[in-house]
């Protein structure tokens, strides 16, 4: 089994699981979200690579049978498309290493662990993409390691803390509670199909089943046999989306390097808000292209086609060196249009009066108070029911050998 030791020297520390696919000179470094693992870049890295069995299954292949590869050929069956991609279980989740530290689990340390992980294959600069989680991780990895990065990539991105928070509403009220609730593989799995993808497209045929049918059996099977993700993973990594923070440090840095980026999103995420993707885009200008998706927060998997053509471009763009002003379709800063902007904003300002902009103001801080108060209710009612639980007499039943 693949494991890379990122404990930095300390014994019986923390070990990440890993998969690598496909050979080639241009290596990407997948970084997943809260409770998934590196399947669940299933469709980016058969996209990317043209297969989805992993390298080191594929040599015990052609070793138990005896192949032997001629000239010019490699593990990919064909030619492969000269990228070599990685994928891995974050600390907390799948086969990985699961502390039970809470403080061991920001996106600093998690950013840490994917750097080890870069050393550990030899690969000196990688293409970096992340999702969700995996996109703030990848943040604080370009801004700790610039000079390693060739490009990145944030799907479903925000920038933590407060804009973890999804948008409230009574469908996400009642998701809440029922994840809360969820305790085997088949209440989860009903569950994630809600909050990963658009109503429509669960409910889009396919043959005589509809889509949730379909992956709701596919959802059951991979959480049955990864497991379902243990209370210190789980609590741990939602510490990390919540302390996380980019600041305009690591903003700075990322830009210093000069190295291109997409922010991809799905425009019907209810998880990660895409106004938040869009303004993490417009503070790494001119750098970021803005690409949003008819999806929701997996639009990975919802639209993958999509999805691999801009990562694709993505490389290539990154390859031929593209100026950064030929790569962003975000509105330029600076120049007339700012002044432009200016112009108009104080005559909406002058329109519309102070009162106006008081009230707005105030309504944007209520906005985050409410949230705020919302997560500290939901967190609040799951530790209490633990407490609860704790409290409850057990019942003593006879010693079986």
């Amino acid at each position: 089994m693949p494991l890379c030791d990122v404990s930095r020297g300390i014994q019986n520390g923390i070990k990440i699981f890993y998969r690598t696919y496909g050979h080639g000179p241009n290596k990407v470094l997948l970084i997943i979200g809260l409770a998934g693992t590196h399947d669940s870049w299933g469709p980016q890295i058969k996209g990317l690579t043209g297969t989805d069995i992993p390298n080191d299954e594929k040599k015990n292949i052609f070793r138990n049978h005896s192949f032997v590869l001629e000239s010019g050929d490699d593990f990919n069956g064909e030619h492969g498309n000269g990228i070599e991609v990685c994928a891995f279980d974050n600390r907390g989740m799948g086969q990985s290493s699961i502390p039970t530290k809470k403080s061991e689990y920001t996106t600093t340390n998690m950013a840490k662990d994917a750097l080890a992980l870069m050393d550990h294959l030899g690969w000196r600069k990688a293409h970096v993409f992340g999702h969700s989680m995996g996109s703030m991780i990848a943040c604080k990895l370009a801004a700790m390691v610039p000079e390693r990065i060739l490009s990145l990539a944030l799907l479903n991105a925000t920038g933590g803390g407060f804009e973890c928070f999804p948008k409230i509403d009574s469908q996400m009220l009642s998701i809440a509670l029922r994840f809360l609730k969820a305790k085997t593989p088949e209440q989860r799995a009903a569950v994630d199909l809600d909050t990963h993808y658009t109503k429509e497209y669960l409910a889009e045929l396919v043959g005589l089943k509809t889509r949730r049918e379909i992956l709701y059996q596919e959802y059951v099977k991979g959480i049955s046999s990864s497991g379902m993700q243990s209370n210190y993973g789980f609590e741990g990594q939602l510490n990390a989306c919540w302390t996380h923070r980019v600041t305009s440090r690591d903003i700075e840095a990322i830009k210093s390097a000069g190295f291109l980026i997409s922010v991809i999103h799905g425009r019907y995420d209810i998880i990660a808000q895409i106004y938040h993707g869009r303004k993490l885009a417009e503070k790494m200008q001119p750098y970021a292209r803005m690409i949003d998706l008819h999806g929701g927060h997996l639009v990975s998997h919802e639209r993958p086609k999509e999805v691999n053509q801009a990562l694709t471009e993505l490389i290539q763009a990154s390859d031929m060196k593209l100026s950064p002003h030929d790569w962003s379709n975000l509105p330029k800063k600076g120049g007339s249009e700012l002044m432009g902007m200016k112009i108009m904003l104080s005559r909406r300002r002058a329109e519309c009066g102070n009162l106006i902009s008081f009230l707005y103001e105030m309504l944007a801080k209520l906005n985050f108070i409410f949230l705020y108060l919302i997560g500290l209710f939901i967190m609040a009612f799951e530790q209490g029911r633990r407490i609860f639980k704790n409290l409850r007499p057990a019942r003593v039943g006879a010693i079986t050998s």
